[in-house]
């Protein structure tokens, strides 16, 4: 299959002719390995016991392979990051060394953070503008500049946004059919419970459905700030013996290691421009089609307003928070396009909330509501004249991303973007 260049083939043509060291971090089957080896001309498999004995036995031959060199899934042997870091130390010319890995190495609390000599960059699932639906009319970067043309049409509707928070933005997982691709997105949930976790954690599961009972609330907390016990009091209805916080701490810790939680955290403005602001992180998993899966979900309930009410949005239907889902995960893959950050916002006592605040390096800022909607209203702006009126000097630009088919201007200067024409 030929390989579909992403987001991340910009970042790394743009840094790694300068950085002597890449690592591409995220869960399995994101592509780290099919874009690594598009810059490599040595590819090391780590995983693979002969290389793995090999690197710890002679990690000096390092030195007589040609570069760049690419070492996937580089965490089974922990000890390459300290002598990639020393081999660094001592030679930084650019485009040497990329790793790739699926999980944070249990040992790295004993290595060297890698500041300034391994740059790090994170790997999604795919973003909506990668999954080639639709050509984007609108720029992230333009509209953090405050520049933004915001024009364009599309036939994308609210099936098909659907069609692709089921497929996933698993590459591989995604080209399949129906039915195979939920075998598969089951077993990779089934696989990360029974083979990384524990491997990732020390030790086996004690009880393997306490964890998928978790994982399931987990999903079903899509998109708020439900706290930790909550989810665990929902991961157990009715039972007594509800996950201990050390064990709920172990969970999340792991998972976070394993990059299935990606959540966003809450936005503390450097300029006091508030006394107080709700610190709780946004959960979302590494890729809607796992909460899905988790939860059992299929099209007729996506679209049900009956189905479970765990997961309904402001608009009744499981979709709502799987649609902001989706929109997280291409705005963070769009974000660190640009090397800003993605955030959300809520004020305590929840007067006030806005989906997310994405923050650029000059630290100006887009303010971004979510409606699973075709068309927007006053109502849906009110939060975002609200923070306008707070912070106006930062702000950029403010956007509602909507299901609908035009990208326009609303009279009051507000965009509004389907997720189909949003683009980096």
């Amino acid at each position: 299959m030929a390989y579909r260049r992403r987001i991340i083939d910009d970042e790394l043509d743009d840094l790694f002719p300068s950085l002597a060291a890449v690592a591409l971090e995220g869960p399995k089957a994101v592509g780290k390995t099919a874009t690594a080896t598009q810059r490599a001309k040595t590819i090391l498999r780590v995983d693979d016991p002969a290389v793995a004995q090999l690197l710890r036995a002679a990690p000096e031959q390092v030195g007589t392979m040609e570069t760049p060199i690419l070492f996937d899934e580089w965490q089974h042997v922990p000890e390459l990051w300290n002598v990639i870091k020393r081999r660094v130390d001592s030679d930084t010319t650019g485009g040497q060394y990329l790793l790739t890995g699926s999980a944070t190495s249990t040992s790295m609390i004993d290595l060297h953070s890698g500041a300034g000599r391994i740059d790090l960059r994170r790997m999604r699932p795919l973003a909506f503008s990668e999954r080639e639906r639709e050509t984007p009319t609108v720029s992230l970067a333009e509209l953090l500049k405050g520049s933004a043309q915001t024009s364009g049409t599309t036939a994308v509707r609210a099936g098909d946004y659907v069609e692709e928070i089921i497929a996933s933005g698993f590459p591989a997982i995604r080209a399949l059919t129906d039915r195979a691709r939920s075998t598969q997105l089951d077993s990779y949930i089934s696989r990360i419970i029974t083979h990384d976790f524990p491997e990732q954690g020390g030790s086996r599961v004690r009880r393997p459905q306490a964890l998928r009972n978790w994982m399931r609330s987990y999903a079903a907390a899509t998109a708020t700030t439900t706290t930790m016990a909550q989810i665990a009091r929902a991961s157990q209805p009715g039972d007594a013996d509800i996950p201990a916080a050390k064990t709920i701490t172990h969970y999340r810790d792991v998972l976070s290691d394993l990059w299935i939680l990606d959540p966003v955290e809450a936005w503390s403005p450097t300029n006091n421009s508030f006394k107080r602001l709700a610190q709780a992180e946004k959960h979302f998993l590494a890729d809607p089609a796992l909460a899905v899966r988790l939860l059992r979900l299929d099209r007729r309930s996506l679209l049900d307003a009956q189905d479970p009410v765990e997961l309904r949005g402001r608009g009744g239907t499981a979709l709502g928070p799987l649609f902001e889902a989706l929109v997280a995960l291409s705005l963070k893959t769009y974000a660190q396009a640009d090397d800003a950050s993605l955030y959300h916002f809520r004020t305590p006592n929840g007067n006030h909330e806005i989906d997310f605040i994405v923050v650029g390096q000059d630290g100006g800022l887009v303010a971004v509501e979510v409606k699973l909607a075709n068309t927007i209203d006053d109502d849906d702006t009110r939060h975002l004249r609200w923070l306008k009126s707070q912070v106006g000097h930062d702000v950029r630009d403010l956007v509602v991303v909507n299901t609908g088919p035009f990208a326009y201007r609303r009279t009051d200067g507000i965009a509004v973007i389907p997720l189909a024409l949003l683009g980096p």
